[in-house]
């Protein structure tokens, strides 16, 4: 059994503990062993075999057994008999935003609720609204939670639909037949929601790869195959359709089903009015039907008098007139970043110590990490009390001693508080070289309200970055109520950074905001919010989202060296 199915059983036990109404600590213990388990880099099974689970900080003696029971044999007891306690479809109501083990309770046992289809049902009856801790308010946010789960149905995050493409990629390269090979569509334009893969390739042997194709092992379903072009079903749930080109017709597809409709038919009339027609399969002169040949995508480009247009900007969003004048941006890429910050340590809810982080960060080739734990407000996530961030700062301080080409800095992530204050006093904040204001609770203040708690919050001279400024989990929750653009006028005014969260599940601030915060002038930063070194690698998201925001390296913050980032916060 693979660590994330363990992860997912031991949160599991977690929720059904919460529905009995456990000891919160014994619900905490399973909670923390989740996120520890699914942040190990060595082998689960290994650290069994040879005793070793138990040495790591969070595993007690219990969890240890149980883990093991589950790894070894597959199966776990206690879980089965935690699981047989409840009816199968109540776990289920979870999965809606707003309903925790509490409400879940009260519904189960006063209303008799064991489905998503009971509880729309009673929505719709009105039965909520004299439920104790519900009202009709409740009853139609729980309503809007269910809406979103069956409009979510068949769609994808981006990091998720890319794990999918990738494996699928890897193994066509295998087919000897294969000359080229891409990802199109919207995950090629780095779309935050995927609902489907589309695969192009060049090659004279259509059909030997097509065959290729649905006898991969991922192959569920095939749902079609014909000529030029075979659609499938993943075991991932995902559909993946692949068209088959010769080599010659290859730049052509790949501009064809890598462009959103939009850019396309405004590429077509672009090409009409040169006196060409432009499809998938080339690019032809009118007055006599002959192809322009192009070897490449930026050969099309060149073809129509335009700048190569990247990928995540084919849109039509303005990017053809860009490239018709020669004024598209250079986008911001990977290497440019030459630091991250937005990191949870093991001082509140991350899985790792703080030098952990910095060495893996330094290795991966940065300058500087910037360390961000939650505050104390956040005492559900372990948030730092002042003595912990004495004790934080003083162990920075020591670690910053033994780098001479890398440097930590001191951050926090302060909640914004219901009146838009911050935690802790003025004089303690002061001490940070950096502060992140985030909201993580209460969201549902009416636009008005949260729109004021939030600029107030930005008012205030400690802080540095707002974080994840709309609060919206993808495919789960909505962002907040919040005027943006009063937002980013106050970003603006103040200097205040705005962070593009780059957890695939936030990719906040959303790209179309990116663009208009650039517009402004407001300087971004990509932070991967990251509670594990594993999750470093989300920065690759928030690089995807600032490039379709149509950022370049002097629009993002953490671009700057160490001496530059120093300049920034210090000044």
């Amino acid at each position: 059994m693979d660590k994330q199915r363990v992860a997912g059983i031991l949160n599991e036990i977690a929720l059904y503990l919460e529905l009995k109404g456990e000891n919160p600590f014994k619900i905490r213990a399973y909670e923390n062993g989740a996120r520890i388990v699914q942040a190990l880099e060595e082998d689960l099974e290994t650290l069994i075999r040879e005793n070793r689970l138990g040495t790591i900080k969070g595993i007690g003696k219990a969890l240890e057994q149980k883990i093991s029971e589950l790894v070894m044999t597959g199966n776990l007891e206690y879980y089965q008999n935690l699981k047989a306690e409840f009816p199968p479809g109540l776990f289920d109501l979870f999965s809606i935003p707003g309903l925790g083990a509490r409400k879940v309770r009260v519904l189960y046992d006063t209303l008799g609720i064991e489905t998503i289809g009971e509880l729309e049902y009673a929505c719709k009856e009105n039965r909520l609204i004299d439920l104790p801790g519900f009202g009709k308010k409740t009853q139609e946010n729980i309503l809007k939670g269910i809406s979103h789960i069956r409009t979510a149905s068949g769609k994808y995050l981006l990091h998720e639909a890319g794990s999918m493409a990738l494996d699928i990629l890897k193994e066509l390269k295998d087919c000897p037949d294969v000359k080229s090979l891409s990802i199109a569509g919207s995950l090629r334009r780095s779309k935050e929601i995927i609902k489907d893969i589309d695969i192009v390739a060049a090659s004279d042997e259509v059909e030997s790869v097509m065959n290729f194709f649905v006898s991969l092992p991922g192959v569920a379903d095939i749902t079609g195959q014909g000529s030029t072009k075979t659609s499938v079903r993943l075991r991932g749930g995902i559909a993946v359709d692949l068209r088959v080109v010769s080599p010659e017709q290859y730049p052509y597809a790949l501009h064809h089903f890598t462009g959103s409709r939009e850019h396309n038919t405004r590429m077509r009339h672009i090409a009409k009015s040169m006196g060409m027609k432009m499809n998938e399969y080339g690019l032809f002169r009118e007055e006599n039907g002959s192809n322009i040949p192009c070897s490449n995508e930026a050969d099309l480009f060149q073809a129509l008098g335009m700048a190569y247009i990247p990928p995540e900007l084919r849109e039509d969003m303005g990017e053809i007139e860009a490239a018709l004048e020669n004024r598209l941006p250079k986008l911001v890429e990977s290497s440019d970043l030459k630091g991250i910050f937005h990191f949870h340590s093991h001082y509140s809810d991350g899985s790792n110590s703080i030098k952990e982080l910095a060495d893996e960060v330094r290795r991966q080739g940065y300058q500087y990490i910037g360390i961000s734990d939650h505050s104390r407000s956040a005492y559900y996530a372990g948030g730092l009390s002042e003595d912990d961030i004495i004790r934080q700062h003083e162990e920075i301080d020591e670690l910053n001693k033994r780098y001479h080409d890398f440097y930590i800095f001191k951050g926090i992530e302060s909640d914004i508080l219901s009146d838009g204050s911050l935690d802790y006093s003025d004089e303690f904040l002061e001490r940070f070289d950096f502060v992140i204001i985030s909201i993580h609770s209460q969201f549902r203040m009416n636009r008005e309200s949260m729109t004021k708690r939030i600029l107030k919050a930005m008012d205030h001279p400690a802080g540095t970055i707002l974080g994840h400024a709309t609060g919206r989990l993808l495919l789960s929750r909505d962002g907040y109520e919040v005027d943006m653009e009063q937002i980013l006028e106050k970003a603006a005014e103040r200097g205040t950074a705005l962070e593009i969260n780059a957890n695939p599940h936030r990719l906040d601030l959303d790209w179309r905001w990116v663009r208009r915060a650039k517009e402004m002038g407001i300087r971004l930063m990509i932070n991967p919010d990251a509670h594990s070194v594993n999750e470093i690698s989300h920065t690759g998201y928030g690089v995807a989202a600032a490039r379709k925001g149509w950022c370049e390296k002097e629009d993002i913050l953490n671009c700057l060296d160490i001496e530059g980032m120093k300049a920034f916060l210090y000044a």
